[in-house]
């Protein structure tokens, strides 16, 4: 009996632990790939010079706001700061895996973009696979499952105030 309880105070330590790793720094997490993604996404078109297609606009339009939001979510410790994000994230998703099926031409023909350049054009593919769009839902993923383990711990009773009434009955 007593093995069996060392393992669950143990495993509830761990839980703890990693709920407030969450709550301090899974914003911090998420504006990395967001911040990542933005700076890339100017690194191509502005110095590289890649003419971003329609569904790059699109793209961009999701993932800049979430680089400012996440940031001042920071600077504010807004808790709340999941539920900005998530359907910005979602939607960026969404977006990119169209656009990344679209370049892998399971949608649509060559051109089918309504203006400007094609979106199944290649700029970059690295490993035969990954390419812009693909770039773009991977740091979409990221924030949204950063956001998503966020708002989890955020949820959760505080671990420091368990420990604190644990430290108190003792």
């Amino acid at each position: 009996m007593t093995t069996s309880v060392q393992t669950q105070t143990s495993g509830n330590a761990k839980r703890a632990k990693w709920v407030a790793f969450l709550q301090e720094y899974g914003a911090q997490l998420a504006f990395g790939p967001a911040l990542a993604a933005m700076l890339g996404s100017l690194y191509y078109s502005e110095i590289a010079g890649f003419a971003p297609c329609e569904l790059c606009w699109y793209q961009r339009i999701l993932m800049y706001p979430l680089t400012v939001i996440i940031l001042v979510g920071i600077f504010n410790e807004d808790r709340m700061l999941p539920k900005y994000v998530l359907p910005l994230s979602i939607t960026g998703m969404g977006v990119s895996t169209y656009h990344y099926l679209l370049q892998n031409h399971v949608f649509g023909g060559a051109q089918v973009c309504s203006f400007g350049v094609s979106c199944s054009l290649r700029y970059v593919n690295i490993w035969g696979f990954v390419t812009i769009p693909f770039m773009a839902l991977t740091a979409f993923t990221m924030i949204t499952l950063l956001m998503l383990a966020t708002n989890w711990a955020y949820n959760q009773e505080d671990p420091l105030a368990e420990g604190e009434e644990e430290w108190n009955e003792a």
